[in-house]
């Protein structure tokens, strides 16, 4: 599990470099080709400072996406707690989780193509933190099913599964530098996902 906090003469910014290092190194090489060794060497800090953050190359990894899923979580409870009809929040959280998916997409894609190398233990905590994050998106389409809003035909699981199917293969299509911004594919999205769900 991945810590925090400072040992003696190793500030926070060696945490940030080792994951900058590992996040280059998995995207060039692979998870699996990459050594402790040559993630350390890259970021100029001792196997000693990086067993002080990180357990093991797996932990790393996990860090990697987890921070991203840190952030869309906070993200999505602030949109779906806040103002605003239902569909306006639904709509609100489908985009955001495909601006920030684009924003991160490296992460991301480096950790969807890495996810069964990593041990089965983290692989179970890695698969329950995205449950948590899908549970709580799935319970605003709930909400707008039990209001008449949405259409109640289709169970919310099914919408959502649906849904992040297409968010998790954005790293396999979208490219930074092509004609829509990652905003623009947020919003159509979300368009997408509401149109589906009229009654």
């Amino acid at each position: 599990m991945a810590r925090s906090g400072n040992p003696a003469g190793e500030p926070e910014p060696v945490r940030r470099r080792l994951l900058a290092e590992a996040t280059r190194l998995f995207a060039e090489r692979g998870f699996e080709s990459t050594s402790v060794q040559e993630i350390v060497t890259a970021a100029g800090v001792t196997k000693g400072a990086m067993y002080h953050y990180f357990d093991s190359k797996d932990d790393l990894l996990h860090e990697i996406y987890g921070r991203v899923l840190r952030l869309q979580m906070e993200r999505l409870t602030k949109v779906a707690d806040g103002p605003g009809t239902v569909t306006e929040r639904l709509h609100a959280a489908a985009a955001d989780v495909v601006l920030t998916t684009v924003e991160n997409l490296d992460d991301s894609k480096i950790f969807f193509r890495s996810m069964h190398q990593l041990a089965p233990d983290t692989h179970k905590s890695v698969r329950a933190e995205r449950r948590r994050y899908h549970e709580r998106f799935r319970d605003l389409v709930s909400e707008g099913q039990r209001e008449g809003v949405f259409r109640a035909d289709i169970p919310a699981d099914i919408v959502v599964d649906f849904f992040f199917g297409s968010v998790h293969h954005l790293g396999t299509w979208y490219h930074t530098d092509g004609p829509l911004s990652g905003a623009e594919v947020g919003a159509h999205f979300a368009d997408m996902l509401l149109t589906s769900l009229r009654p």
